[in-house]
């Protein structure tokens, strides 16, 4: 019995607030999935990068779009180490992929913005909010997840995590937060 319980706490995945990862775990692998510019993508795309931020957000949450300007902003900040990909995972009309490219173009989005029609890669991720936060390192090992920030409002922002997690990795250390509570609207997960 004594062995069984080692055994389930050393083998339970997820995190603190993630019940798939943990920091340290290899981040899930897609399949082609379409994005807002018509192409098929893949993580492999990004090899090249140091670092990638995969982040889960929809058109729909109006948490989700209060962040589009400040995942702009981080995206441009750090384009020469990183890419920010975006995915959606919810299936209602005002988060399909017609509506996604409406959103991306009229917003002047300068990152991917894929779909996941099968949830597949939000669920692999262990993904809950819109918009929450994965930072992969050069091994795309997860080295961040959670929210980007510490308030919705920008204004009142003091803790900038995912910013902090960056600047850590790059100097080979480990960061103060490695996973937070994200904070949005939940995935709207089809049900079985």
């Amino acid at each position: 019995m004594i062995a069984l319980l080692i055994s389930l706490l050393f083998t339970a995945p997820g995190g603190k607030y993630n019940d798939v990862l943990s920091i340290g775990n290899k981040a899930p692998v897609w399949q082609p999935l379409v994005g807002t510019d018509g192409k098929k993508h893949t993580m492999e795309e990004w090899k090249a990068k140091p670092y990638l931020v995969v982040v889960f957000t929809c058109n729909s949450c109006p948490c989700a779009r209060d962040y589009e300007d400040r995942i702009k902003a981080f995206a441009e900040k750090h384009k020469a180490k990183l890419a920010v990909v975006a995915i959606n995972a919810n299936l209602i009309k005002e988060d399909n992929l017609d509506a996604m490219k409406k959103r991306a173009d009229e917003r002047g989005y300068n990152f991917s913005y894929l779909q996941d029609e099968t949830q597949k890669v939000a669920k692999a991720y262990g993904a809950t909010y819109t918009p929450e936060f994965f930072l992969l390192n050069s091994e795309r090992k997860v080295i961040y997840m959670g929210a980007l920030d510490d308030k919705d409002d920008p204004e009142k922002v003091s803790i900038h995590y995912l910013e902090a997690a960056l600047v850590a990795a790059e100097t080979g250390k480990t960061p103060a937060k490695s996973e937070t509570l994200a904070r949005g609207c939940m995935i709207r997960y089809k049900k079985r």
